[in-house]
């Protein structure tokens, strides 16, 4: 597969987010500075092949607790890197190192970078209220919702993450990239608040789609067209992007996502069900490979490749404590906080910043140790229940 298949890289759709003449605003102060490591960093025999995390990951994968790909890397460079079960089981198409996964989540870290683009460029105001970029939302989310509170999950907008029950109806039937992004801002227009803005953390994958609107209207460019030139291609990602599903279900190197049906415990193919969706919206839905996050990860630590480098350090700085629940919380875990796209934590006095990406039959999350100059990526095509396991033991070895 070469390059970006998805149409959605390529249809105007900035008439369709209800965008009104953006007003040039200054940009914000960057967060504290973090500690770039000055020598080579030392790899720790456990995170070697044949280490302790190495043999961990294959007997996970040999009991069919886990099934995607696993990386490892120190200054830059892969020191560890593994795939393991199936990307297509009908078709009986293994994972590869190579292979694309649903990132799910993960995207709002692109997100969140290109907006912070425009930040700099004088384009869009942290303070500024959501009315100043986007037309169509009621007065008291438009006159008081700001882009900061969008980018913390503080502003109150959209519905709550935990959705039960199918999708509506009309969502189902959404099958090209203008339903969707139309039939979305729709439905995320006609919410109440949550909360008054400011006064609350939820999580809100609808404050990040609003959030790529902004993108598109305060740029005047496709929110996927943006984020395929300012981000992807700057970082090197040559084959991550927005799919679509009829491209996933006619990929051979595109993971398709197993769910665990909870009536029976088996797993199913969610790709191949109708609430797989036909396209994914800024809060997540790219595809993309472990190597290319790592090239996300090299291009946001680079001064000016990505974003200044005050900027990138401002969006991997804790703003507002993450109040998720943690169902194995862990004592070494002494903070974890949100920033702007990213979520960072002190685990065992070392500094991560990465981001999860979770849903049916999707299981991710890459952590940047700046200090250590290590970075873990870990994509799975199982619920996030079967790699989160990986990930605490990752988390344990590198800081140990």
């Amino acid at each position: 597969m070469e390059g970006q298949r998805s149409g959605a890289s390529r249809r105007s759709v900035l008439g369709l987010m209800g965008a009104v003449p953006v007003v040039a605003a200054g940009a914000a102060m960057a967060g504290p500075a973090s500690a770039e490591p000055a020598r080579r960093a030392r790899v720790p025999k456990e995170m070697r092949p044949g280490g302790e995390y190495d043999r961990y990951a294959a007997k996970q994968a040999a009991a069919d607790e886990f099934s995607g790909t696993i990386l490892v890397a120190y200054d830059g460079e892969p020191v560890l890197e593994r795939a393991y079960g199936m990307a297509d089981k009908d078709r009986s198409i293994r994972n590869r190192t190579d292979t694309l996964f649903y990132l799910a989540s993960i995207g709002k870290s692109f997100t969140a970078t290109a907006l912070l683009q425009l930040v700099q460029r004088g384009k869009v105001d942290l303070k500024e209220k959501l009315g100043t970029y986007l037309d169509g939302f009621p007065a008291k989310v438009a006159g008081t919702v700001t882009v900061h509170q969008l980018l913390t999950h503080t502003s109150g907008v959209g519905r709550s993450p935990i959705r039960t029950g199918p999708p509506d109806p009309e969502e189902l039937a959404w099958d090209s990239v203008e339903e969707v992004w139309e039939g979305t801002l729709k439905i995320i227009r006609a919410q109440d608040l949550r909360f008054t803005p400011g006064t609350d953390w939820q999580y809100s994958n609808d404050g990040f789609t609003v959030l790529g609107a902004i993108v598109a209207a305060a740029s005047g460019q496709d929110y996927y067209e943006y984020v395929r030139e300012h981000v992807f291609d700057p970082a090197g990602m040559e084959r991550t992007g927005f799919y679509t599903r009829p491209e996933v279900l006619a990929s051979d190197d595109i993971a398709h996502s197993y769910a665990t049906d909870r009536k029976t415990g088996e797993l199913v193919d969610f790709t191949r069900s109708e609430m797989f969706p036909f396209v994914g919206l800024p809060a997540g839905g790219s595809f993309s490979t472990a190597r290319e996050l790592l090239k996300f990860v090299t291009a946001l630590r680079e001064d000016g490749r990505l974003l200044k480098r005050s900027f990138a350090e401002l969006a991997t700085s804790g703003k507002e404590p993450d109040v998720a629940p943690d169902d194995q919380p862990d004592p070494r875990l002494q903070c974890t906080h949100y920033g702007y796209g990213f979520a960072t934590s002190i685990f065992n006095f070392q500094r991560i910043y990465g981001h999860t990406g979770g849903g049916s039959g999707v299981g991710n999350s890459y952590n940047v140790y700046p200090e250590l100059d290590c970075v873990s990526v870990v994509l799975g095509n199982y619920d996030s229940s079967h790699s989160r396991p990986l990930v605490r033991v990752e988390r344990r070895l590198v800081t140990r």
